[in-house]
């Protein structure tokens, strides 16, 4: 018996010295394996073996849902975001709905009859209700005219209670197109929005795609919702801003919403998305970052270049407006806020009163200058109180999100694309604007002093 324990002694030991040889094998395998995936992808799923939707619907080749996909040229990641196990996400949100027992303060919103959607209010009356610290006040958040859609649609908004995927396309602009990777348990979870206008709804009947009889129209995952723009704004920009950012109250029982711009594939299941980026990082909104600029001033310069507004004077005025109400560049004093201006195709939102007023605030600022988001962004987001909690990931996450293709270049029945902007000629900037008593760029002259010292050291 001695013996037989006595020669085991180098066999233990010879075990236990493969063991750890295989456990540090297999661990530097794995590191490799992650090393490898974090650099070429900016998502880890634990669970690679999801349930995963296929076939969501079937599109005539006339279509061209897939047509223009624009391209990205990032080969690294070096901020991967970690997936919980789909069946965990689906249980814990599961729970919050069934748990949810209202928002946390009460947000009320103004009441009536105006000229227009959002009552059109002066610079005084908008700035006055950036300071909420009393729950008894009002709030203006559009709906001083009535939404015009129909009263079914209306009914199944209601119903929508706990995530809500919502898109837009107006005049034709773009193409409907399907999510990809949603779980077997996503659509019991999570409804899917597109509002639409009257030629966008004529495209859609000319590919066969629904029949303009229907009272409730459906293509794939998203009901379509027919807007009566007529009732509305002349600028179908403006017309997609009121779904964009009045998400709250267009479905009041929702707790979470993700937005995305029609030009956009979502690539990624919507309750992963919305747990990882909003729920484990306890804040009221996730947006990615702009993939070139920091400071607001360098979106604006960029939207006047590039003619994304027709109204170059209106840009002007905005920015003054801003400025002469302590508008900053950005600096690192904005922390833990890693930039001022967003890439704003894709929102994700955890509906309460901190999203719910900035979103408000927001819609304002739009309609009084124009449908431009990234320009206000910064400023309402510093100048609300209370503060809202934002997450701004990476350019190469949001990459990763969604494929961007290019808008429509012809309408669906092959004609040319009718643009309403391009039908308004460019309004220059006024002098006076750029000199103020023989000075620089009038009241932003301290805004441009800072940006640009900053960016020449």
């Amino acid at each position: 018996m001695g013996k037989l324990i006595t020669t085991s002694k180098p066999l233990i030991l010879k075990s236990k010295l493969l063991c750890f040889s295989l456990f540090y094998l297999f661990t530097t395998l794995f590191l490799a394996l992650y090393t490898t995936l974090s650099q070429s992808k900016c998502f880890f799923r634990s669970s690679p073996s999801d349930p995963i939707l296929n076939s969501l619907f079937n599109y005539p080749s006339s279509y061209g849902e897939h047509k223009y996909a624009i391209s990205t040229t990032r080969s690294t990641c070096s901020s991967p975001v970690f997936f919980s196990d789909y069946w965990d996400v689906v249980k814990e949100i599961e729970n919050l709905r069934k748990n949810f027992r209202g928002y946390d303060g009460v947000l009320r919103y103004m009441q009536g009859n105006a000229d227009t959607f959002g009552g059109n209010l002066s610079t005084i009356t908008r700035l006055s209700y950036f300071n909420h610290r009393n729950d008894s006040i009002v709030v203006p958040c559009g709906f001083l005219k009535q939404f015009p859609v129909s009263n079914s649609d209306k009914i199944a908004m209601e119903k929508c209670d706990n995530v809500v995927v919502v898109s837009a396309i107006f005049n034709d602009h773009d193409k409907i197109r399907q999510p990809k990777g949603l779980g077997s348990k996503t659509l019991e979870n999570a409804c899917f929005f597109m509002f639409v206008d009257e030629v966008t709804l004529k495209g859609l009947a000319y590919h066969r795609l629904i029949s303009i009889k229907s009272k409730e129209y459906k293509i794939g995952v998203w009901r379509i919702v027919k807007v009566a723009t007529e009732k509305l704004y002349q600028s179908p920009a403006m017309n997609g801003i009121i779904p964009k950012y009045l998400v709250h109250r267009l479905f009041p029982n929702s707790q979470f919403s993700i937005w995305i711009d029609a030009k956009l594939q979502l690539m990624v299941d919507p309750l992963l998305l919305i747990h990882s980026l909003v729920i484990n990082e306890n804040v009221d909104m996730a947006i990615s970052k702009h993939p070139f600029y920091v400071h607001t001033m360098e979106e604006a310069m960029a939207t006047a270049r590039w003619k994304k507004w027709w109204d170059v004077n209106g840009l002007k005025v905005q920015m003054e407006t801003y400025c002469e109400n302590g508008m900053e560049p950005w600096s690192p004093r904005k922390l833990p806020y890693a930039s001022d201006v967003p890439d704003s195709a894709l929102i994700l939102r955890r509906h309460g009163v901190g999203n719910n007023l900035f979103s408000c605030l927001m819609f304002n600022e739009l309609e009084a200058f124009n449908p431009r988001d990234q320009l206000p962004f910064a400023f309402v987001r510093d100048h609300m109180n209370p503060k809202m909690k934002l997450n701004m990931f990476e350019v190469e996450v949001f990459e990763q999100v969604a494929v961007e293709y290019r808008h429509n270049l012809k309408s669906s029945d092959g004609t040319s694309l009718k643009k309403v902007s391009s039908s308004r000629r460019t309004k220059r900037a006024k002098p006076d604007l750029y000199v103020n008593n023989g000075s620089c760029c009038g009241g932003c002259h301290k805004y441009l002093s800072t940006m640009w010292g900053e960016s020449n050291d």
